[in-house]
Parts: C-alpha cells; structure tokens; sequence
C-alpha cells in the first residue's frame, strides 16, 4: 500500500464511529454481564437483553475482530480485556460509556461539534432540548450516575490533595459543589483539627451526610444543600473549588467565585483546584467541557485574568496532585 493510502486508511479508522458505538452499545446492555464466565450465544444474549438476534450478532461479531470478545463455535466469550467492562470490575468504564449514563448520555452531543464549533454554544442543549444540569436535575438516574463518576474521579488524587497541602491553617473548609464528600472527607481524615461545610444541590447533599455519617466524620461535617450560584454559608476560613469551573464559561466562573469572595469576606481564602493547560490538561477533555457545558479547560494566565476580573488576588500556584494545580487566592 503506498504511503498515501496508508495515511488515509489511518484517518478513516481514527474517524469510523463502528468501534465506539458497538463498545458503548455492549456496555449499555451489559454484554460482558451477561455472558459471564461460561459464555453465551447470541440467542441467549438477545433473550437476555431484549435486542433483535441478528442485528446483536453482527454486533458481536465486530467486538471479536476488537479482541473484546472470542467466538468458539456458537459460544461467545470475555477475553481479558472484554472483561473490563463487566459491572464487577474496578473500573470506572459503565460510568462513561453506558449511554444511558450522565457521560455517555452526554458524549453522544459530540453530533453536535460542527454547530459548537460554528456558534461556541455547546452541544449538549441542542442535542437534548436542555442543558446537562437541567437535565440531571430532572432525572434522578442521571444524577445519581453522575455523582458516582464525580467520586470515582477523586478517588485517586484525595488523598494527594490532602496530604500535600496545609490545611489545617484553617479551621474551617466549605467544599463549594463537593459532590458526595469525596475530596472533604480525605482533608478531614488527615487533618483532625479541621471541620468541612459542604454545599451542593439537594440529592447529591443528602448522599454526602450519609457518606460523612458512614466515615465517622458526622460531627465535623456539615452539609447545606443549594447552589454555588446562590448565597454561600459565610466567613468560613476557606472555600473550595476542586474541579468546577472548567465546567462554566467565564461569566458563570465569575458567579461563582463573585458567591465566594462575598462569603470569605476580607479574612477568608479562595481555593481553585483544576488541571491547567500545560499543567494536567488535555486536549479531548477541554473539548468535551466544551460540547458539554460550553466550558473550557484554562491557561494559568487564563485563570489570572478571571481572578484578577474579580477583584481578587492570586496568591500562590503550586502541584497539588497528580494532573491538578492548586490556585491559592486572597479575597481581597
């Protein structure tokens, strides 16, 4: 093959949407559950998981040539990696690639990238009829897979945002859209002396006492539901952003730390945890808070000028877990 064509048959198979959609539609229907350990054939798997018997087959029959699955005979079975994408695995991947997820719901607006890219809105809302908060707002699932992705994502890096900071120069935390405690739990735990105030929205607020109750922290953690768009608990020693406005444009981003510059009042500091550009980032996930959101993924000198815009002052930059910066912000 010459070196052109083989230039073109690795952009095609870069852009073939087969791939993606047959691993998303296995998830979705929890093939890998569902042919377990002993295998399967397709007219079990499609009484299993109500799907018409020849369209599964064909699917299948991709996953084999992806090294999901193998076909001995009629019996189709896991292979290691096909068992990655079973519900007992420790993984996050059902969390991201169920389409009936928060994020695999999500990840279909991608359709919608010529008209982000022509407008800047993002595509969420023109896929749905609704932006992604409404939308979780109004349905109960999405929300719930949302906060288990959301606690997933901080899993790992807690406890590096606890350890490698002092926060115990302050005694009281409010953990500004917390989710269900994940990152305030790990500061509590490692720094006795503290107590946390967590604020989100109302049923990811009442899992979080539930998780702090269950963690032993029920009498150092308060939790307030509402919105970091809304009036925050006041004069708190600090107030803690992990993750947040890269899901906001600027305007919004500037509600947001406009609500929690007026509640540090002129003692209190603002603290933004992110992965900057050239410091954690990347490029699809700064894309895909884009399509979602119509958010972005910022430059330091980006978050500078955000900071400086709101009459505030950014202190200190330092690494404060793996792919995440922490930005230490003076209120006034």
């Amino acid at each position: 093959m010459a070196d052109d064509e083989v230039l073109v048959q690795s952009l095609r198979d870069m852009a073939w949407l087969a791939t993606p959609m047959a691993l998303r539609v296995a998830a979705t229907l929890r093939l890998a559950d569902h042919i377990g350990d002993t295998g399967a054939s397709v007219t079990a798997l499609a009484e299993r998981t109500a799907t018409a018997a020849p369209a599964l087959a064909r699917v299948l029959a991709h996953l084999v040539t992806l090294d999901v699955l193998t076909a001995d005979g009629a019996i189709y079975r896991l292979t290691e990696l096909g068992r990655q994408l079973r519900s007992d695995a420790d993984n996050e991947l059902l969390l991201e690639l169920d389409i009936n997820s928060a994020i695999g719901r999500a990840e279909l607006a991608y359709v919608e990238l010529e008209h982000v890219v022509r407008t800047g809105e993002a595509g969420y809302p023109r896929r749905y009829g609704r932006d992604f908060w409404s939308d979780l707002a109004e349905t109960p699932a999405l929300r719930e897979s949302f906060d288990a992705k959301m606690t997933r994502r901080f899993q790992a890096i807690a406890p590096q945002i606890a350890q490698r900071y002092d926060w115990s120069r302050f005694a009281t935390v409010v953990d500004v859209g917390g989710g269900q405690g994940t990152v305030l739990s790990a500061i509590l735990r490692a720094h006795p002396s503290v107590r946390g105030h967590l604020v989100d929205l109302p049923d990811t607020a009442a899992r979080a006492v539930e998780e702090f109750a269950a963690a032993g922290l029920g009498d150092r953690a308060t939790v307030t539901p509402g919105s970091f768009f809304d009036p925050l608990p006041a004069e708190a020693d600090a107030y803690l952003l992990s993750d947040i406005l890269h899901d906001w444009d600027d305007d919004h981003g500037s509600q947001i730390l406009s609500r929690c510059a007026q509640a540090a009042g002129t003692t209190g500091t603002i603290l933004i945890v992110e992965a900057l550009h050239g410091r954690g980032s990347h490029t699809a996930i700064d894309l895909t808070m884009l399509v979602f959101f119509g958010g972005r993924d910022r430059t330091l000198d980006e978050f500078a000028a955000l900071i400086a815009a709101n009459g505030l002052h950014l202190k200190s930059v330092s690494n404060i877990a793996d792919n995440r910066t922490l930005l230490e912000v003076a209120a006034h």
